[in-house]
Parts: C-alpha cells; sequence; structure tokens
C-alpha cells in the first residue's frame, strides 16, 4: 500500500525485480540511461498501469520497491494480517 493506492504482494516483488534488474551499474550509466521508468518495461503488471499516469509515478514506485525489500514475512506484510510484529 502506498497512501490510498493497494497492490497485490506479488505484483510488488515482481515491480521490485524488474527496477533491481534496471538498476545501473556506474553513475556515468545513468547518465547516458536517462531516468529509468518501470512503466517502460513490457512484464508491468497490469495494476501498476494507472501509476504510470501519475506525475509522482516515480516516488509511488521507489517507495513500493523499497516495502518490498524489507525482510518481513509475507503473512505480516499482509495487510489482513492481525497480531504480527
Amino acid at each position: 500500500q502506498d497512501g490510498d493506492l493497494k497492490f497485490p504482494l506479488e505484483s510488488v516483488k515482481k515491480l521490485k525485480e524488474l527496477m533491481d534488474g534496471n538498476r545501473p551499474i556506474s553513475p556515468r550509466m545513468v547518465a547516458l540511461k536517462g531516468g529509468y521508468s518501470p512503466c517502460e518495461e513490457k512484464f508491468l503488471p497490469e495494476e501498476f498501469q494507472t501509476v504510470c499516469k501519475r506525475q509522482d509515478a516515480a516516488m509511488i514506485f521507489q517507495r513500493l520497491s523499497l516495502a518490498a525489500a524489507d525482510d518481513l514475512c509475507e503473512l505480516c506484510a499482509n495487510a489482513a494480517c492481525a497480531g504480527c510484529l
């Protein structure tokens, strides 16, 4: 979840994989590659297409990617789980 936007955990994990796979190797690559957007990926889960239309899409994708990096078990990361942590 990011603000009022909610996404399935599996989709967020896929987003993180896409973003990690396109991480530049060096600062020079950033200059050559320009601004990377997961919206350019053909395998981006459909749930994120509405995010791509927003001006704050890059920040939303970054926060979701960071959330997927947490070492919480999937049950505790699920909003439906009560009593975890």
